[in-house]
């Protein structure tokens, strides 16, 4: 129980967002939004929580970062497309965002089958800055802030009934998510650029 305790906490979050998801077309109902609200709070509560555990107990394997990737990924993904099937926010940003994983989720797979993973003591980023953009505890960090910011807001400013403040809630939210989107891109170019080496001697 010990060893997997991290990754059961990464399986939750999976779990929970669907949870939101479904809350959240629940458009008449205040009280779903409330326990989104909630819900939402401890997923990103969660979010952290996996990697500390790892660390402090000294479990943290290459699946555990495999699989913390995989969670955020279903968890922000989740996130924009409920947004953006309820209309919330314009198509373009679950585009952008999905397109983005894709991209460098593939070419991790193949820093991965080389032993490296994508933070980490084995990440796959060499160049100091590329460092800094994707696997630093400050861009990771703000990177997630930010998204649950926007997150968080978005369900707040699109609650049921009325209420002071509304659109300024609502311009965080937008705000946020726009950061959130140029930084998912902007973390997402170092991980290009150093996939280049794993293609050398490629004759393919």
């Amino acid at each position: 129980m010990k060893k997997n305790l991290a990754n059961i906490i990464t399986l939750t979050r999976i779990f929970l967002v669907f949870l939101v998801a479904g809350l959240l077309h629940c458009t008449d109902c205040q009280y779903s939004y409330i326990c989104a609200l909630i819900l939402t709070i401890i997923l990103m509560w969660f979010d952290g929580l996996d990697g500390f555990v790892a660390r402090k107990l000294n479990i943290s394997s290459k699946l555990g970062a495999l699989l913390d990737i995989m969670g955020d990924r279903i968890v922000e993904n989740v996130f924009w497309i409920t947004f953006c099937s309820l209309g919330w926010i314009n198509v373009c940003v679950p585009i952008i965002v999905l397109t983005r994983g894709i991209v460098t989720d593939s070419l991790r797979t193949l820093a991965f089958k080389e032993g490296y993973t994508a933070f980490g003591k084995t990440t796959m980023m060499q160049g100091k800055i590329a460092k800094f953009i994707v696997a630093s505890n400050f861009s990771r960090f703000t990177y997630a802030l930010c998204k649950a910011v926007a997150f968080f807001f978005m369900i707040l400013g699109n609650f049921p009934q009325d209420f002071p403040s509304r659109g300024f809630i609502l311009k965080i939210a937008i705000l946020c998510t726009i950061i959130s989107v140029v930084f998912c891109v902007l973390r997402g170019l170092p991980v290009v650029f150093e996939s280049k080496r794993f293609f050398n001697g490629d004759n393919e």
